[in-house]
């Protein structure tokens, strides 16, 4: 483990902190500022007035582990210096620059992407972020292929956007459906089987049966895509079973559809892989996509990106004929410098690797400790630092735990010093890739408290 992974315990919160800035802020925010997916009147946020590596601080300068990681994207941990620095340098030399002229930051962002990809890669198209790469892939789609209709899953988030929110299957897309071709399928999801599934392979069989299904009844001449998170992340963090991937390669094939895979969240390090569909486990036979939307990790949110790795056909579809799409701030030079970096450090450091060896050797285990000593949860699942605690009132019937006791459990881990993410009735446990095994020690003792605190009342 390298030095700038242990950042996060020895950076010391800033000196010239002033606490009446922080509620001058509080006051600011509560004010004049509309958040998302919130009531306005409820909300009481968490001033936060710096961090580092995988802590973040108050104006008061107390100290929080972020095992939430802002939105699952600070991959690299906060203020990270060689991504800092990189986007200081490039707003000195070229703030801005329009999407239709070259730019050496762009090429260099696009080069390292399509090489992590991987063989069956040519290109990139930049958004600004995770939605609209996810707006465009659909659209490339529908243009390479002639058709309309796109497929997705139940258990699925994949933006606030048109398309992106239609493509959505967790309830954010109900108020949303303006778009228009969308229907959606169950995934597999064996611990909430919608298949009657008792074991991994029946699960996936029967999963694929009913996409197929549902491709045949809906009509094969009209279904453009199947848009797909590699590991779905907001819905819960399941990893598909073995043989699914490659059983959805198949049925794209079969049909002339493109499989899009959503890797916002997952990609980037955060299963201990480049992209989370590299993964052995989670793609053994080793199939391949023909576009992957992604976002987030890519420069851990220091400035907003996001786009679409395109396969060679798709993009050779555009050789001759014009893509109609585009946005003001695709491949914006800020964002591109701070890719770079933020690639370049991942390697150098073995920010993926570190990743990976922590889900695998405290993650995975002290979560799994955990839930021997708590009856509460239910299931333990997740790969890197992408995992899930599934809360359930009774363990045989699975029965989710109300919104009160994850209420409850939020509130003791920021009495801990833990920033938590909470989802549904679910803790997802998602700290940045570099978090050292110290922090992840100090985290699961806060978790084990928390459970104790809210279980006894």
């Amino acid at each position: 483990m390298t030095d700038t992974m242990n950042r996060s315990t020895a950076a010391p919160a800033h000196p010239d902190l002033d606490p009446a800035d922080g509620r001058r802020a509080y006051e600011l925010d509560r004010q004049y500022v509309f958040h998302s997916w919130s009531a306005q009147g409820a909300l009481d946020p968490f001033v936060i007035a710096g961090a580092a590596g995988s802590e973040v601080w108050g104006y008061d300068g107390e100290r929080y582990l972020d095992f939430s990681s802002q939105l699952v994207n600070t991959n690299i941990g906060h203020s990270h210096p060689k991504v800092v620095e990189a986007i200081q340098r490039q707003a000195a030399e070229l703030a801005t620059v329009a999407p239709a002229h070259a730019n050496l930051a762009r090429g260099e962002a696009a080069q390292r992407i399509v090489a992590k990809a991987g063989p069956g890669f040519a290109k990139v198209f930049f958004t600004n972020g995770g939605a609209d790469a996810i707006e465009n892939a659909i659209r490339m789609a529908r243009l390479t292929t002639r058709k309309h209709k796109v497929i997705s899953t139940f258990r699925s988030y994949h933006g606030n956007t048109g398309a992106a929110i239609a493509a959505t299957g967790d309830w954010r897309r109900m108020p949303n459906e303006y778009a228009w071709g969308h229907l959606r399928v169950f995934g597999p999801f064996l611990y909430r089987s919608e298949f009657h599934a008792t074991t991994e392979a029946e699960e996936c069989e029967r999963a694929l049966q009913h996409l197929e299904r549902t491709i045949q009844a809906e009509g094969p001449d009209t279904i453009a895509a199947m848009v797909l998170e590699s590991v779905p992340g907001t819905a819960g963090i399941f990893a598909p079973p073995a043989g699914y991937l490659a059983g959805v390669r198949a049925l794209a094939d079969k049909y002339n559809i493109v499989w899009i895979a959503d890797e916002v969240m997952a990609g980037f390090g955060r299963t201990g892989e480049w992209f989370a569909w590299q993964g052995a486990s989670v793609n053994p036979e080793g199939v391949v996509p023909d576009l992957i939307a992604f976002a987030k990790g890519v420069n851990s949110g220091y400035v907003p990106v996001g786009g679409v790795v395109i396969s060679p056909e798709i993009a050779a579809a555009f050789d001759e004929r014009v893509f109609p799409g585009g946005l003001t701030y695709s491949g914006h030079p800020l964002a591109m410098a701070s890719i770079v970096a933020s690639i370049d450090a991942m390697e150098e450091e073995g920010i993926v690797e570190n990743a990976k060896m922590i889900g695998e050797r405290y993650l995975g285990p002290g979560l799994r400790a955990l839930a021997d000593k708590h009856d509460m949860i239910g299931d333990v699942r997740g790969l890197g630092v992408f995992w899930a605690l599934d809360l359930v009132t009774d363990r045989a019937t699975r029965e989710p735990v109300p919104a009160s006791t994850i209420g409850a459990l939020k509130r003791e881990l920021m009495a801990r010093r833990v920033l938590p993410f909470a989802a549904e009735n679910r803790i997802h446990v998602v700290p940045p890739c570099v978090v050292t095994p110290d922090e992840v020690e100090r985290a699961l003792a806060a978790y084990d408290e928390a459970f104790t605190a809210v279980t006894q009342g």
